[in-house]
């Protein structure tokens, strides 16, 4: 075989997990697009940050709800055909806003209704996205954490590149273009879930010999099914002690981000454009940490690596903020943070994906991902209390500790040593179910 078609065919074996990820980073990138788009719109035109915080309020709460309940509909249906349609509701909810805001048609209540539509079904889309990384892993020859790596890079790229672009649109043209720029990316999305995956991939997948399937589709059938996920997990204590540290995590880098560093941003004189900075600090040096786990993290023992990621991206971006130090002191520190929590999510991914089987992937992650998103809503409203209360350093310092136990004083416990026990023989580093989550929320 010559060159070209040697390099051809190795496109083409790349084409399940290169798919999935384009699919995910549009999706993101034009999530945080909105996720600047919509507040801003609210606030310029109401004055009220009450209404914005309710408005964000009405995305997020029905996103860590649903997750709870997806999984089994995307067990039976598909991840695929979950993910399309997740996708086409999305952005047609998406540029109606804009649309009936030209007509003068957008009441609050109806913006409130539209945007609760984008958060319902996004979050069974995300998930899906999510369900195929394994089997597109599988299907590439990719090493399991080389491919949660890659996913993590997406993500942050996402994360990277749509506040950025969603901060030029709604500066430049107005917050109504970033919410078509936002439709845009879903429909894009959805394409490439269509037409860009092979054609087997993504598919239901088919249950056990004998295995029960009897009020399939009823509602007694559906229960049934959630609760298969629910009695899985019980089994797994491993998987159990990671969602519950995510879980705190992620309420602690919610008031990190709504909260604390806005909160530290205006006190210390910096101004606002301070809190890009910190924020992108982190996002950049997370989106090279995440490049560089997805190159070697395979060969490298996970536990130690995880515990000393945590130890480096928690505590230290919480506790510089209480330092009267030069601001480039708090960029290099929130920076390291962000190259340690680049290994993070690619070892949570391989150990997830390694412990769900296939036909329990969207029950399992669905619930899994609940559990992790659910402080996310309540993260701001208790740093703001907490602030008020106590002061801005009594907080951070109060967050810092919480988050240094909840990540390593917790990694004594003995299910941590599972961590380093199913590698070998599986799915792209093979799973015990023979086939095989980064987390949907694990790294800041």
């Amino acid at each position: 075989m010559g060159y070209e078609q040697t390099e051809a065919a190795g496109r083409g074996r790349l084409r399940p997990l290169g798919g999935v990820l384009a699919a995910l980073l549009v999706a993101h990138s034009g999530t945080r697009i909105s996720a600047i788009a919509i507040p801003w719109f609210v606030l310029v035109t109401t004055g009220s940050a009450t209404q914005t915080g309710l408005v964000a309020f009405c995305e997020m709460g029905p996103y860590v709800v649903v997750k709870a309940f997806a999984g089994p509909p995307v067990d039976r249906i598909g991840p695929r055909r979950i993910s399309w349609i997740a996708d086409v509701v999305s952005a047609t909810a998406a540029l109606l806003i804009p649309l009936l805001h030209a007509e003068g048609l957008l009441s609050f209540g109806g913006l409130l209704a539209l945007v609760a539509v984008i958060g319902t079904v996004r979050s069974p889309g995300d998930l899906a996205k999510d369900v195929m990384i394994p089997q597109a892993a599988e299907l590439s020859r990719v090493p399991l954490e080389r491919a949660t790596g890659l996913q993590g890079v997406f993500e942050r790229l996402a994360g990277t590149v749509g506040p950025a672009a969603g901060g030029a649109l709604v500066g430049l043209v107005g917050p109504m273009v970033g919410l078509g720029v936002n439709a845009a990316c879903f429909a894009l999305g959805s394409l490439i879930i269509a037409v860009a995956l092979p054609k087997g991939m993504g598919r239901p997948q088919k249950h056990p010999a004998g295995a029960e399937e009897a009020g399939a589709g009823t509602q007694g059938g559906y229960w049934h099914s959630l609760r298969e996920g629910f009695a899985f997990l019980r089994g797994q204590p491993i998987l159990l002690a990671l969602y519950a540290m995510l879980g705190v995590t992620n309420l602690l880098d919610a008031a990190y981000v709504a909260v604390l560093v806005p909160v530290w941003a205006a006190g210390s004189g910096y101004g606002p454009a301070t809190i890009g900075l910190v924020l992108a600090s982190f996002s950049v040096t997370a989106t090279v940490g995440s490049l560089v786990a997805a190159a070697v993290a395979h060969r490298l023992r996970r536990r130690p690596v995880f515990f000393l990621g945590w130890l480096v991206t928690g505590a230290p971006r919480f506790l510089i903020l209480t330092a009267d130090v030069p601001l480039w002191c708090v960029a290099v520190v929130i920076g390291l943070g962000g190259l340690g929590g680049g290994f993070i999510n690619p070892i949570i991914g391989a150990v997830t994906y390694e412990r769900i089987p296939p036909d329990m992937m969207g029950r399992a992650q669905g619930i899994g991902d609940a559990i992790t998103w659910a402080g996310i809503p309540l993260g701001g409203l208790l740093a703001g209390a907490v602030v008020a209360g106590t002061g801005l350093t009594p907080a951070l310092l109060i967050a810092g500790a919480v988050y240094f136990l909840t990540t390593n004083l917790t990694g004594l416990r003995p299910e941590w040593r599972e961590m380093d026990r199913h590698r070998g023989g599986g799915r792209a580093g093979r799973s015990p179910h023979v086939t095989p989550a980064e987390s949907p929320s694990a790294a800041p």
